[in-house]
């Protein structure tokens, strides 16, 4: 186990399991804009154009069993890098996860709404969890549930954030 002095001699936490931190005299920053912009490069979405939400109010995807199927594998590892990025990105959860549902035999459909939420990730690459040094203690939390609301199957779509004064500490959406 390592001292204090031998923690404090390896200077200001930056970067931590991909996580950009950013310590002021105020609190502290959290976002993934590095690996943001990697995955943006890593499928060729440098030049779209960005979006400013990441899925369409009026986006329904469903099974879709007429559609061409495409390539399972790029779609899974884009689904795969978005769960990685959604640990500090709470505003592409809910899209995410309902683009995630449909990896075992995605349509043209479904990589349109993850192309989306990389689209929207180019535009707000810099967003992320802002923990102020002198926050209140006051545990608030938020609940929204849609009942029966899935047109697949019925199902109801539940989703809660828990704030300690003004930082989110946790969040989560199940279907």
């Amino acid at each position: 186990m390592q001292s204090e002095f031998e923690m404090s001699m390896m200077g200001e936490l930056n970067f931590f399991l991909g996580l950009q931190i950013k310590q002021t005299k105020n609190g502290i920053f959290v976002n993934q804009s590095k690996y943001c912009k990697e995955l943006i490069h890593r499928f060729w979405m440098e030049n779209a154009k960005h979006m400013v939400t990441p899925m369409s109010t009026a986006c329904y995807l469903n099974k879709d069993e007429t559609i061409q199927s495409i390539d399972i594998k790029q779609y899974q590892g884009m689904i795969g890098s978005l769960l990685y990025i959604f640990v500090s990105r709470v505003d592409i959860m809910f899209s995410m996860c309902m683009c995630a549902r449909f990896q075992s035999n995605p349509k043209r459909s479904h990589l349109s709404g993850v192309k989306r939420i990389i689209r929207y990730l180019l535009g707000t690459m810099n967003i992320g969890l802002w923990y102020p040094k002198n926050s209140t203690c006051n545990l608030i939390g938020y609940s929204d549930s849609d009942f029966a609301g899935s047109k697949t199957d019925r199902k109801s779509i539940n989703g809660t954030c828990n704030f300690i004064g003004s930082a989110l500490v946790s969040w989560h959406s199940k279907k």
